[in-house]
C-alpha cells in the first residue's frame, strides 16, 4: 500500500478530481503489465487500462477502504480483461467479422454508422473521441490539448462510449 493513495482518493472524493491523475500516473505501468499478461495485444491492453481507470474514477466514492486502492483497481482491471476476452471470442466466432479481418476489409455500412453516431455526439464528447481514437492521443495528451483535467477526459470518454453504444443500438434496431 502506498500511503499517498488514501490521500489522493479522499481528495478526489472531496471535490478535487484532478488528483486522480496522480493515481493514474502511479498505477498506469502496473496496470499495463498486469493486463498485458492477460490480453497479449497492445491495443487491447491500452483500451483495458483506459477502461479500468474510467470505471475506477466513476466508482471512486464506493471504495470503502481508500488505502486499498491498488488491489481494488486490479480487481476492476481483471473484470475489464474478462469482458474484453469474451468480446474477442465472440467476434472471432462470428465468421463475417473474421472474414473481413482476414481480407483487411470492413463493412462500410458499419464504418458509416460509427461516423454518423460520432457526428451526433455533443461537441465535447466528439472532440475527446476523435482525439483519443482517431488522432491516437493518450488521455493525458487529450487533456493537455483540450485544457481539461485528466479526470474530466476519462469521464467524458466513458459517457461518450455509452452514448455511442446507445446510438449504434438504436440504428441497428431501426434496420
Amino acid at each position: 500500500m502506498n500511503s499517498g493513495d488514501k490521500e489522493y482518493v479522499q481528495r478526489c472524493c472531496d471535490g478535487h478530481p484532478e488528483d486522480f491523475r496522480m493515481l493514474v500516473h502511479r498505477y498506469q505501468g502496473l496496470l499495463a503489465s498486469y493486463l498485458g499478461g492477460r490480453l497479449r495485444d497492445r491495443f487491447q491492453v491500452e483500451d483495458a487500462v483506459q477502461e479500468s481507470f474510467v470505471r475506477a474514477f466513476v466508482s471512486l466514492k464506493k471504495l470503502r477502504k481508500p488505502e486499498s486502492f491498488c488491489p481494488w483497481l486490479l480487481g476492476i482491471a481483471g473484470r475489464v480483461a474478462k469482458e474484453q476476452f469474451r468480446d474477442l471470442k465472440r467476434r472471432q466466432q462470428n465468421p463475417e467479422i473474421a472474414r473481413s479481418r482476414e481480407t483487411g476489409s470492413s463493412d462500410t455500412r458499419e464504418d458509416y454508422a460509427l461516423d454518423e453516431a460520432i457526428a451526433v455526439l455533443p461537441e465535447t464528447y466528439r472532440q475527446v473521441i476523435l482525439l483519443r481514437y482517431f488522432e491516437e492521443l493518450s488521455c493525458q495528451e487529450v487533456a493537455q490539448r483540450l485544457e481539461m483535467p485528466l479526470g474530466t477526459v476519462t469521464k467524458t470518454l466513458s459517457r461518450a462510449y455509452s452514448l455511442l453504444r446507445q446510438e449504434l443500438q438504436a440504428r441497428e434496431g431501426a434496420r
